[in-house]
């Protein structure tokens, strides 16, 4: 019997994507940066968030998302930044909140390589999001709205922390 150290585990590269990295993919990336803490699994993991535009690069996420995630014990400190074609070397999977997203990332993309990285957060939508195709964007909603992101990234995020793990 030889005695070998366990393999280290694989480093999961992921990128959450949003139209202006201001409202879901910020909170995307809150999320899931606190579910890799709760279960000790930080060195295993990158994660960021970037927009499809650069409108708000530098600013800290929507206030009211800050407010509603702040009220579930996150803190969104994210500078806003826009989606750069070395993205696709940094990361192994780089998620859409919606459709026009996940559109958006495809024509980014140089190499089948990067297209077969992009994937729409859909893809790990059960439990609560049983009715949604999509994180919707809250900007132009009410309270509401900031909510349903909070508790469909929540789902999707715990589903796909447990596949990958």
């Amino acid at each position: 019997m030889t005695n070998q150290s366990p393999t280290p585990a694989q480093r999961h590269r992921v990128l959450f994507v949003c139209l202006g990295n201001i409202c879901r993919s910020p909170a995307a990336e809150g999320i899931m940066r606190r579910i890799v803490e709760e279960n000790d699994d930080q060195t295993n993991w990158e994660i960021d968030s970037a927009g499809i535009g650069a409108w708000h690069t530098g600013q800290l996420p929507d206030q009211r998302m800050r407010v509603h995630a702040r009220r579930r014990g996150l803190d969104l400190t994210h500078r806003a930044r826009q989606v750069k074609p070395e993205d696709f070397d940094r990361f192994d999977l780089i998620i859409g909140m919606d459709s026009g997203n996940v559109s958006d990332l495809r024509e980014l993309a140089r190499t089948p390589g990067d297209l077969k990285k992009i994937h729409p957060m859909s893809e790990w939508m059960g439990g609560v999001a049983t009715r949604y195709d999509h994180i919707p964007d809250p900007y132009y909603e009410g309270a509401e709205g900031f909510e349903l992101v909070l508790d469909l990234l929540q789902d999707a995020l715990q589903n796909l922390y447990a596949e990958l793990r």
